[in-house]
């Protein structure tokens, strides 16, 4: 399992808390400009800076409780990319002033248009994978999320959301969020930018690219209704009516929304999996799980004090090891890790090198065994565990998951048509993985096994292995897995790739399944 947040939300947790301080020291910037220039501004900046006064202040309480709720993530996007600039205009005009110099400076450290894309494109992802209707997701009640942490999107929010999808040629989606948006305006909201004509004007056009004609008939007449001049809602009604007519009624219609991307029956078995609809094991084969210590054989480290191991899966072989590593030496790895996190990468196998990739959604960081004692002593913890050398091992993977994070269903392992995935390596194919959670996720984040059914929940401080090869040095396809999308929450993993050099004599007879 590892990671990425696409050509989109490239910021992760532990960069964005930055930013909340950043943002609260503006906002403290922005009250004293305002003590000094109160004559002049109009009173929306006075409720903008109060607004966010309030709202720094609780967040830098709790930055990463804060920013695991995906709306907040988004909404922080947004501010720093747009708000934030829009101000800046309104009140350049005494380039001396402490504020500006001091936003100006700040700026250059501000997320962009893609870290904004990002961001809306995660909370699309993850509506899309748990089920989410827009309504929840607006309102911020997310679950595992407390109440204080919630954040709600306004009109502009949802209108933006959909613009994000409408530039995309996603019209499912864009259709979803400017009903919501619209549904907002309808209910009494407000909004400064955004009005019903425009939304309208988008619903109409994405209802009719999904093949709906009368439905993006009747939010043209809608749209007319407000402004009967509207010139490219005139002409579309002419063109919606004669489509219709041509038609004669007998328009072929799917059953229910057919979303602009057609999933594959594993991406529906991936995001059910995700959602807690697992493959239930028959009561036969769950009495064949077992928990134990565990001492490797009597291996001398741990006849005193042996680990906690825990069957998750019997086929293929899946365990999770518990209480493996300590608070302290997680907290160390991190460390480590936040300097270098980079977009996360994956096999590219007709180059054999490594390359980023949609489907994988975080960002990483590679710890090799002589930069710190505490990455030595874990490799060592996984070879006297696993019986496994990890002298010819990948190094040590460290991942976050921010927020919508994932890693879509792969294998780790090299497949026959990938005969040069690692030979650039010289230490054979991924015989088998370690994956260690270093922190708990409020709710999303699985560890699932598409072709098996089997899902592994995310625990801080424990860690889960399996083979990804049969004895035969065959490819476990049932192996192949996935990393749910992070719903609320941060998700901190490590992942050791064992490879088959030196493990000739040493594969564990008790980790090998037989069908």
């Amino acid at each position: 399992e590892t990671p990425a947040l696409m050509s989109v939300f490239s910021l992760i947790i532990c960069q964005m808390t930055d930013l909340l301080f950043t943002e609260k020291d503006l906002v403290t910037s922005l009250k004293d400009y305002i003590r000094a220039e109160e004559d002049k501004l109009d009173v929306g900046v006075y409720r903008w800076a109060d607004k966010l006064d309030v709202l720094s202040a609780a967040a830098t309480q709790d930055p990463e409780g804060f920013l695991g709720h995906p709306v907040n993530a988004f909404k922080l996007m947004k501010r720093l990319n747009t708000e934030w600039g829009e101000l800046e205009n309104l009140v350049l005009t005494d380039m001396s002033d402490v504020f500006i110099s001091n936003l100006t400076i700040q700026r250059q450290y501000f997320p962009n248009d893609d870290d904004q894309t990002g961001a809306a494109k995660a909370l699309m992802r993850l509506q899309d994978t748990y089920q989410l209707d827009t309504n929840t997701i607006s309102s911020g009640q997310l679950p595992g999320q407390h109440r204080l942490l919630q954040t709600t999107l306004a009109v502009d929010d949802c209108f933006d959301l959909g613009k994000v999808a409408y530039l995309e040629a996603d019209y499912y989606h864009t259709e979803l969020w400017m009903v919501q948006a619209l549904n907002q305006l309808d209910q009494g909201e407000t909004s400064s930018t955004v009005d019903p004509v425009t939304i309208l004007d988008y619903l109409s056009y994405s209802v009719y690219q999904q093949g709906e004609l009368e439905r993006a008939l009747q939010f043209t007449k809608r749209l007319l209704e407000l402004d009967p001049t509207h010139q490219r809602a005139n002409g579309n009604l002419k063109y919606f009516e004669y489509q219709l007519a041509k038609q004669k009624k007998v328009e072929h219609k799917e059953e229910g929304q057919v979303k602009v991307d057609d999933y594959l029956p594993e991406r529906k078995t991936y995001e059910k999996l995700c959602r807690g609809v697992g493959i239930r094991m028959t009561p036969r084969r769950q009495s064949r799980l077992f928990c134990r210590y565990y001492d490797n054989n009597h291996h001398p480290r741990y006849v005193i004090g042996p680990v906690k191991e825990e069957d998750e899966w019997d086929r293929p072989r899946i365990v999770r090891y518990h209480d493996i590593v300590t608070e302290k030496e997680m907290e160390r790895v991190k460390e480590l890790a936040k300097p270098r996190l980079r977009r996360a990468t994956v096999h590219d196998p007709q180059t054999g090198k490594l390359t980023t990739a949609h489907y994988r959604v975080s960002k990483s960081a590679w710890l090799g065994a002589f930069e710190h004692p505490v990455v030595d002593t874990i490799n060592q913890r996984i070879e006297d565990v696993t019986g496994l050398d990890v002298t010819t091992a990948e190094d040590l993977q460290v991942a976050n998951y921010g927020v919508g994070g994932q890693y879509e269903p792969h294998f780790d392992f090299g497949r026959k048509d990938e005969p040069d995935a690692f030979e650039e390596l010289g230490t054979g194919n991924r015989i088998a993985t370690w994956l260690l959670y270093m922190s708990d996720v409020q709710a999303g984040g699985a560890t699932v096994f598409t072709d098996v059914g089997a899902a592994v929940q995310p625990k801080k401080g424990t860690a889960v292995f399996w083979y990804n090869l049969h004895p035969s040095g065959e490819g476990d396809y049932r192996t192949r897995h996935a990393a749910c999308p992070v719903l609320v929450g941060n998700k901190w993993v490590s992942n050791k790739w064992i490879h088959e050099r030196g493990q000739e004599f040493r594969r564990r007879c008790g980790l090998q399944d037989t069908d």
